[in-house]
């Protein structure tokens, strides 16, 4: 059968890259539904609420401050260590279509923990709406995916390698969903070390989270408490922000004249 040979894109060679880059990875994952009612009543009472993504973005970001494990990277020069980084830095896959294509590229956000909502929603929606060479991320990682298959490899295994460079531009952790598209449990891959993944909201105010994580970095007990203290800080922190972030704000007392 004869068929129609096609030009791999630049978006596709980049999803080749990132496979080759997680070849190796000893992954395991645990997976929990989590009754986000709280949240949600915040959520439906916002007028401008902000993504699922940038939610997830930010919860895990603030319990990875007083978690130290959740910023540990694994790094393999000059000599096999773990690096821990100061500031989570996330990785958010962001879904667009290209020349006719549909692909995944990702978007950089650095301490998203120090960020309000309404900052990192905006950051993911410019990644989905703007022109690829306005998004800085985009522009400097498909500029890495023009290079020559070896000076490629040799880039990402820089930026792999080295504890600095990683957190650089793999960051600590990524975000990825598919609830848009009708939802269901994503086991997704990348370099890691922790990828979260969110399904849709169910009938009973639940969600579904999966935790990917690199095992040479943690265990499961402890990401079993990640887990239900982000159920914890998704009905608390995020919820109360999203209660307040559009409130108007109360009117400065004025000081009497000549007081």
């Amino acid at each position: 059968m004869r068929g129609t040979p096609r030009k791999i894109s630049l978006p596709r060679r980049l999803i080749f890259d990132l496979m080759h880059a997680s070849t190796g990875v000893p992954f395991v994952s645990l997976s929990r539904p989590l009754n986000i009612r709280p949240l949600l009543e915040a959520r439906a009472g916002a007028k401008n609420s902000a993504g699922w993504a940038a939610i997830f973005v930010k919860a895990f970001a603030l319990i990875a401050r007083d978690e130290p494990i959740l910023r540990t990277l694994y790094a393999k020069w000059p000599w096999p260590t773990f690096y821990e980084l100061p500031r989570s830095v996330a990785l958010v896959a962001i879904a667009r279509v290209e020349d006719g294509e549909e692909c995944v590229l990702p978007q950089r956000v650095a301490a998203p923990d120090a960020l309000s909502l309404a900052e990192i929603d905006a950051s993911i929606r410019h990644a989905k709406e703007a022109p690829l060479h306005q998004v800085r991320m985009f522009r400097k990682i498909l500029l890495a995916t023009r290079l020559p298959w070896p000076l490629r490899r040799l880039s990402w295994a820089i930026g792999l390698n080295f504890g600095r460079q990683r957190g650089n531009y793999f960051g600590s952790y990524s975000v990825t969903s598919v609830a848009a598209f009708g939802g269901g449990e994503l086991h997704a891959i990348t370099p890691g070390p922790f990828i979260l993944s969110y399904g849709v909201v169910e009938a009973d105010q639940s969600i579904n989270v999966v935790i990917r994580w690199d095992h040479r970095i943690t265990d499961a007990a402890p990401i079993a408490r990640v887990l239900s203290r982000l159920e914890q800080v998704l009905n608390t922190e995020i919820a109360t922000e999203l209660r307040g972030a559009w409130q108007p704000a109360e009117p400065k007392p004025r000081r009497a004249v000549g007081s």
